[in-house]
């Protein structure tokens, strides 16, 4: 969340990111709402102070029994007004805050304006699309060819947007995570499977709730919910923390079984594998020192990584600045992925980028001491390093063969135990 003190020193500020962001909050309200609070807030301290004072006078009376009489009574009104004014600030207090949850982050000046994901604005681009010299395959095809995918048993398991992966599409996506896992570790990351269950406040703090509760799968009977994303649990990690500052940054890569509700989906991407309620997913988490500067060094470093994998694993793509309109609440700016798929001629998001500030941090209250004592709120990064079943469908669309195999790239076959190409088990 934002720091109140900001909000009240640049409401307009704060008004421009709602409407850049298309997030309907009302600030004047919130602003009124904190006045209250304050003005609550003074009056019960004053009341206390004025309680504390009656306490030394009470005992200064000493036998002056009239003294202490009129004292103590006093002392009643008090505690009566208290206790009328203490169960007022709570109730404004959980209101201020339930208000500045939903209070949007700063877009970075970089950010271009737009309405939805047709305004993100490309940077760059790695590779040609995939030219065949036959009429290609889209994904289902070719998996129901080579028997490496089974929709209907799917969802008769667990409905619509369900899957089975079979045979070598099996053991390709568990290659997939190793392979994402070994690289991104490989440059300092510390590796973490983490809980895909995880408690209310893991959410809050990631920014997923209150607006994206929706997205969720819920465990009511036990107040926990399934995540979608590592990055939900590795922010719960760290969670009422004050880490020291030789501490960071912190490095990490996690992965974790991933899950969503895709509500308000109906009818869009029902073909295949694309958009799914359950998935697998390595992430890539950055915690380090408060300074804008360093964000953007980490955000470009977890974007070249991320780029680093999706060209070893041969496929082309492009970068797109995410515009204001299709932002999180809680990211400053953000880069999507999108790798080409044939069968849509087009590029399709594989990866998403971000970088929060102390947004989160707030949220969750992770902070460090620096080296002059000073407490201060961490800032958050995090990055898809892959995320299957979805980068299976540009793998294997962009990577098949004539005879209807697929090839496997280089980089991948080891995790493959060797195998080159995948073909139909006879």
């Amino acid at each position: 969340m934002l720091d109140l003190a900001f909000i009240r020193a640049n409401p307009d500020v704060v008004k421009d990111a709602a409407r850049r962001k298309r997030v309907n909050v009302d600030i004047d309200a919130l602003l009124e709402l904190d006045a209250r609070m304050q003005e609550v807030r003074r009056e019960t301290e004053a009341t206390r102070a004025a309680q504390n004072r009656l306490t030394k006078q009470i005992q200064a009376a000493g036998k002056d029994k009239e003294a202490r009489d009129r004292l103590i009574a006093e002392g009643k009104e008090l505690a009566t007004t208290l206790k009328d004014l203490e169960p007022r600030l709570r109730e404004l207090d959980a209101q201020l805050y339930e208000q500045l949850l939903i209070v949007p982050n700063i877009p970075d000046a970089s950010v271009p304006d737009g309405l939805d994901d047709k305004d993100n604005v490309e940077i760059k681009r790695w590779g040609e699309p995939t030219q065949f010299a036959f009429k290609p395959l889209d994904h289902v095809e070719l998996m129901e060819r080579l028997d490496l995918l089974d929709l209907e048993r799917g969802a008769k398991v667990a409905g619509s947007r369900s899957y089975v992966l079979k045979n070598d599409a099996a053991r390709l996506e568990l290659a997939l995570m190793l392979f994402a896992m070994d690289r991104i570790s490989k440059k300092g990351y510390t590796p973490l499977i983490v809980p895909a269950l995880a408690k209310e406040h893991a959410f809050i703090g990631n920014t997923q709730f209150p607006r994206g509760r929706e997205q969720v799968y819920a465990l009511e009977k036990d107040e926990l919910f399934l995540v979608g994303t590592a990055e939900v649990s590795i922010t719960g990690m760290f969670k009422d923390e004050i880490l020291r500052e030789d501490q960071l940054p912190m490095r990490m890569v996690g992965f974790s079984p991933s899950f969503r509700r895709e509500a308000g989906t109906y009818g869009k991407d029902t073909r295949g594998v694309l958009r799914v309620h359950q998935f697998n997913k390595v992430e890539q988490y950055v915690i380090c020192h408060n300074d804008h500067e360093e964000s953007v060094r980490w955000h470009e470093t977890l974007l070249a990584n991320a780029e680093e994998l999706v060209q070893a694993l041969e496929l082309p793509y492009r970068v797109v600045v995410v515009c204001t309109g299709d932002l999180g609440d809680g990211q400053v700016k953000k880069y999507d992925i999108e790798c080409w798929l044939p069968s849509e001629n087009t590029y399709r998001e594989t990866h998403s980028c971000s970088y929060f500030h102390d947004y989160q941090a707030r949220r969750s209250n992770t902070r460090y001491r620096d080296k002059d004592g000073v407490v201060r709120y961490v800032h958050t990064l995090n990055n898809t390093a892959l995320a299957s079943p979805r980068i299976m469908l540009p793998l294997l669309e962009n990577h098949q063969q004539a005879d209807g195999s697929v090839r496997i790239p280089e980089a991948l076959q080891p995790y493959m135990g060797g195998q080159r190409i995948i073909e139909k088990r006879s």
